[in-house]
């Protein structure tokens, strides 16, 4: 598959033996066999066909909204009543607000029932299997940070789906533009409210504190634009005017907000990216970067989890390795 084919979902068989992922990457050298396993090709896979599912397309644009789809953005809604529910604490510590505990035990103890009230009653086998990659997806409960490793269990929960058959090639356009954003949106609320650490950050090198497939999927979603071009992100009246339909441009107006100082300085490599010349090259680079600066990289890999689903084995034959 390439990136301009949909991804293919597996249609798990009736006697399939789901399991509890588990930690696979102990040590630095082990890295060589996520880099050639099967959970690595079918993730890539995923990324590569979401990138393409909406490419030029708006976040309002008409796409299928599956039933599943619908289930999923509701789950999503109510994780962000709960951050009503658990207001932060006081504290004498700036960050780490430890209500995120609280708010994390709440989400372990209800994870399954919720997703069985998402998902039709065919995928409430694959369920205990599919809710741990959920539960990772928000931050670390001990040390209340977040970070790509967070956002890519995400990622890893959403590609089950597909892997089960919960989700169809029909729904990509709406994981990306419904699903995905509606979780960005969450997320940055647990950031805010909740004073949250950024895990691993790279601090003004790096794309963003706390997230970097938005900015992928974004800036496919900028291709051909007749007017927005990658200069145009550094002004303040474009990304006003777009950031609710473009996800990069929202993501640039998040940064504008908790930010101080010059762009140029607390954002130097998307101030930098800002000069190249077509989004397709940006899209480009952003997916290498992102093999290079998250996937090859042991300090988020470590706590990556593997199952049936997205098992740390070697691939066979000719399947592909992106």
């Amino acid at each position: 598959m390439d990136s301009k084919q949909s991804f293919a979902s597996s249609v798990v068989a009736e006697d399939h033996e789901y399991v509890t992922p588990k930690k696979g990457i102990m040590s630095v050298e082990d890295m060589h066999i996520w880099e050639k396993s099967e959970a690595y090709s079918e993730i890539v896979g995923f990324i590569l066909a979401m990138n393409a599912a909406v490419r030029g397309k708006s976040l309002s644009c008409k796409c299928a909204v599956s039933p599943v789809t619908e289930g999923v953005v509701a789950l999503l809604d109510k994780l962000d009543v709960w951050i009503d529910e658990v207001p932060p604490i006081e504290q004498p510590q700036r960050f780490g607000n430890k209500a995120f505990r609280t708010w994390i035990d709440k989400l372990r103890e209800g994870a399954l029932g919720l997703l069985q009230e998402a998902l039709p009653r065919e995928f409430h086998r694959a369920v205990p299997e599919v809710m741990v990659y959920l539960v990772e997806s928000f931050g670390n409960q001990t040390r209340i940070d977040y970070g790509t490793g967070h956002e890519l269990a995400f990622l890893m929960f959403l590609c089950c789906l597909f892997k089960v058959g919960a989700f169809t090639a029909s729904d990509q356009a709406a994981i990306v533009c419904k699903v995905f954003h509606r979780y960005l949106r969450l997320v940055r609320r647990l950031q805010l409210v909740y004073r949250m650490e950024p895990a691993g950050s790279h601090g003004v090198w790096s794309l963003d504190d706390y997230q970097f497939v938005p900015f992928i999927w974004g800036s496919s979603q900028l291709v051909a634009h007749p007017r927005i071009e990658p200069k145009s992100f550094v002004q303040e009246d474009i990304v006003k005017a777009y950031a609710h339909d473009y996800m990069f441009l929202g993501c640039i107006e998040f940064i504008n907000k908790v930010k101080t100082g010059l762009f140029a300085e607390h954002s130097n490599q998307l101030w930098n990216i800002s000069a190249v010349p077509s989004w397709s090259k940006i899209n480009y680079g952003l997916i290498k970067m992102y093999k290079n600066e998250v996937l090859a990289k042991f300090p988020v890999i470590q706590h990556v989890l593997f199952g049936s689903l997205l098992p740390l084995r070697l691939l066979q034959g000719n399947q592909k390795i992106y």
